[in-house]
């Protein structure tokens, strides 16, 4: 070795890059991903989600709606970028009751049948349960294959879409079993929104919500002043593009030195401390974004009672979610008995500590570290606020 000179090698920096395409992630643990932004995703001009296929054996998943909206589209792309006999296409159930273990292992079953091998690939075209319920299949199929999704819906380009975490509901718990599996490839394309129902938008806005309040007030604002968003007729110009892109950069700069969870007080918990019981505990009557703004407005107003927010800041918070026209209360589940059992229910998944996410003003947040800080009669206060905030909205 002497006399060698060795060069040295610079790895990039970890953090998140954005382009016209879309972004990309480099997290400090050396896991690096893409999301992509394109139109026309499934136009057989697009060669987009045929290079990340890249001639392999592909088992495509679908929703029985995309099916129906879009899955002939789909079958012509396979039929025109892979070879024959190269691909198959399966419709899988969806709705939290089919979140499952059983329906993952459908999902290995049926992938097994095609003669999937190591090399090929599990393809998810479809919302956040399509996504994570074939993601969590192709982290265990072979003990890992790849997979690629196409999001389908706000809530999956938003925030499934984005990340790199995978599972299923199992033990009464929502997420119980999962896995970090990053995507081969996850693309976006801003055109399978106009199919979305009004509810469905109104979910993903929900998450949206989410991170204006604890990041960006200009987002937040930016909402404030159009809650119609993807909901406008015609509405996916600039300001859609605003929307959808600064949501998706916010969330990946936050997950990226955590991408793995090793730090249990996360940001992006805001208005997931409560939902979980909602969601559950209500049978799933409502939808996750719907039980996300339920716990949303609840942590505001324990922020107000608790000195960490200022009335304002409270109002600001629930008056978004009612006008875009979310839930802020659940009767069936708001109560003080499952809330105190929400909260230890994320004490205990958080190793011991709460870490509930609430508003300090619009645009940041704290963490409410003990379960000891939220006494049970500032609870009991919360909700009977909540209550009133949600009989304002039905009159």
């Amino acid at each position: 070795m002497s006399g060698q000179v060795l060069d040295r090698v610079d790895h990039p920096p970890t953090g998140v890059d954005e382009d016209p395409g879309g972004f990309d992630l480099r997290a400090p643990d050396g896991t690096r991903y893409r999301v992509d932004l394109t139109t026309e995703v499934l136009d057989p001009h697009n060669p987009l989600l045929a290079g990340h296929l890249a001639a392999r054996r592909v088992v495509a998943f679908v929703s029985p709606t995309v099916d129906r909206l879009h899955g002939h589209r789909l079958r012509a792309y396979l039929e025109a970028h892979t070879g024959p006999g190269q691909w198959t296409l399966h419709v899988i159930r969806t709705g939290e009751h089919h979140k499952t273990l059983a329906a993952a292992e459908r999902v290995c079953a049926l992938a097994k049948a095609d003669g999937l091998d190591r090399h090929g690939v599990m393809l998810a075209v479809g919302g956040g349960i399509v996504a994570d319920v074939v993601g969590f299949a192709a982290s265990i199929y072979a003990r890992g294959v790849r997979y690629v999704k196409v999001n389908t819906t706000l809530v999956g380009q938003v925030d499934v879409g984005v990340g790199v975490k995978t599972g299923v509901n199992a033990l009464q718990t929502k997420n119980m079993f999962g896995a970090y599996h990053p995507a081969h490839a996850s693309l976006n394309d801003p055109a399978f929104l106009r199919t979305l129902p009004h509810r469905e938008i109104r979910c993903g806005l929900a998450e949206i919500v989410k991170m204006a309040v604890i990041l960006d007030g200009d987002l937040f604002r930016t909402l404030e002043e159009h809650p119609d968003a993807f909901r406008r007729p015609g509405g996916d110009g600039e300001l859609e593009t605003y929307v959808l892109r600064t949501s998706m950069r916010l969330m990946m700069e936050e997950l990226c030195p955590n991408l793995q969870e090793h730090e249990l007080a996360r940001l992006v918990d805001f208005g997931h401390t409560f939902s979980p019981v909602v969601e559950t505990a209500g049978g799933h009557r409502l939808e996750h974004g719907e039980a996300v703004a339920v716990d949303m407005a609840l942590s505001a107003h324990l922020a107000r009672l608790l000195g960490l927010a200022d009335e304002e800041t409270c109002a600001r918070v629930v008056g978004l979610l009612r006008r875009i026209g979310l839930p802020v209360f659940d009767p069936g589940t708001c109560t003080p008995g499952l809330m105190t059992q929400a909260l230890r229910a994320s004490w205990q998944r958080r190793g011991r500590k709460l870490h509930l996410v609430v508003p300090t003003t619009i645009g940041k947040a704290a963490f409410v570290r003990e379960l000891e800080d939220v006494p049970g009669d500032v609870l009991e206060a919360a909700l009977r606020d909540l209550a009133a905030d949600g009989e304002r909205g039905d009159a």
